[in-house]
């Protein structure tokens, strides 16, 4: 075996360690095997549903916007307005919360700020429009103001946080990783 096939396994051990024990299961409990190969079935095909549409404006914003406009409302001198937009994005966004990461990437890799892409990701997991306004009509608007406010402030302690928290070599390898990710 040559060093790429290795890092490759490397890579892949947990992948392969759980579709071996799957195996084994499918082998010693036929119905439960079923049932697990099913399950994952449903999500692959859920996920390509989600996917390419994410990955579509991705390259339509990786093309469109360019990287000096990406750093005047998203770069480290962005202030508020960074803020504002980061929170915009993220709970305007549709798609399930692995549908942020490949975003987030092309954020990174046009120059946004670490904290203006944390705060979109954390605004994606949390503060998404339609759980607003289930919330609302599930929940009551109390409740959901009280949620809607308490996430905000927590988005922002965590993305400030970690910035402060990084050091410069970590903050370079991350968009080191982005634009790696991103070829």
């Amino acid at each position: 075996m040559n060093k790429k096939s290795i890092e490759i396994l490397k890579r892949y051990r947990f992948l392969s360690v759980m579709i071996l024990v799957t195996l084994i299961i499918l082998a010693v409990k036929p119905a439960l095997g079923i049932k697990i190969y099913g399950a994952a079935l449903e999500n692959i095909l859920g996920m390509l549903g989600v996917l390419p549409p994410i990955f579509i404006l991705i390259g339509l914003l990786d093309i469109w916007v360019k990287k000096e406009t990406m750093v005047k409302y998203m770069g480290k001198d962005s202030g508020i307005v960074g803020i504002l937009l980061g929170f915009f994005l993220g709970s305007a966004a549709a798609g399930p919360l692995y549908g942020a990461f490949p975003v987030a990437g092309v954020f990174l890799n046009k120059g946004s700020r670490l904290a203006n892409v944390w705060i979109i990701v954390g605004a994606w997991a949390s503060m998404k429009i339609p759980l607003l306004l289930f919330e609302v009509s599930s929940l009551g608007i109390k409740f959901t103001l009280i949620r809607f406010i308490m996430d905000v402030f927590g988005v922002l302690f965590i993305a400030f946080a970690m910035e402060k928290i990084l050091t410069d070599e970590d903050e370079r390898q991350i968009y080191e990783l982005a634009r790696k990710m991103n070829q």
